[in-house]
């Protein structure tokens, strides 16, 4: 006789996918549905008209990109959570934006190139190396949960890099500097650690001593 299948109990499925969320989440991390805005300073005015993205450093020749050159790269759509370094996390977001590798593709690097470093409108920047900023899932995006990417959160323009946390994600991107030795940018000088992995807890440099 063969046993009639039995509906799991609708607690035994929560505490199932519960644990398997809890898996995603670095340590030192909770989980929020919200979105918080964290930003040093007044948020930039971009005009969509005068924006660029300046590629230069160690590149062959110089390159600048307007917005409908951007937008006509290929785009692509990607989900990814996102950690902040203040502990927070939200899960499953949907990008959309050109991926740093294809925008790349436009210059040749010279080969001692190892660094990048983004600036941005406002005077931000932060150092990446060239490996985890060419890594497939990383992103130039514009968009946001199905949405134009709002000024606060780094519209018209921002970097989205999710295996870091999250100030490494650049707001207002105006160019990347293409370098040969790591150094810090803004939050690095002031203390944060130098790559900055969730899964390593690596926010500060004091916690290197």
């Amino acid at each position: 006789m063969v046993e009639p299948h039995l509906p799991r109990p609708p607690k035994e499925i929560r505490q199932e996918l519960e644990a398997k969320r809890r898996e995603r989440v670095p340590g030192g991390q909770f989980v929020t549905d919200k979105f918080p805005v964290l930003t040093y300073g007044p948020t930039p005015k971009v005009d969509l008209a005068t924006f660029r993205l300046r590629l230069f450093g160690l590149v062959e020749k110089e390159c600048e990109l307007t917005w409908q050159q951007l937008l006509a790269l290929p785009k692509t759509v990607m989900t990814a959570d996102f950690h902040c370094v203040t502990q927070w996390s939200r899960l499953e977001n949907t990008w959309e934006g050109v991926r740093t590798e294809d925008v790349v593709k436009l210059i040749k690097l010279r080969p001692e190139v190892s660094y990048v470093m983004v600036h941005c409108y406002g005077g931000y920047s932060t150092n990446i190396s060239l490996e985890d900023f060419l890594e497939e899932n990383v992103l130039f995006a514009h968009r946001h949960d199905g949405k134009e990417l709002p000024a606060d959160h780094g519209g018209p323009l921002r970097l989205v890099i999710p295996q870091l946390y999250g100030w490494k994600s650049a707001k207002w991107v105006s160019g990347v500097e293409f370098i040969k030795d790591d150094r810090p940018g803004f939050w690095e000088e002031r203390g944060y650690h130098m790559r900055g992995d969730p899964w390593k807890e690596e926010r500060f440099w004091d916690e290197l001593m």
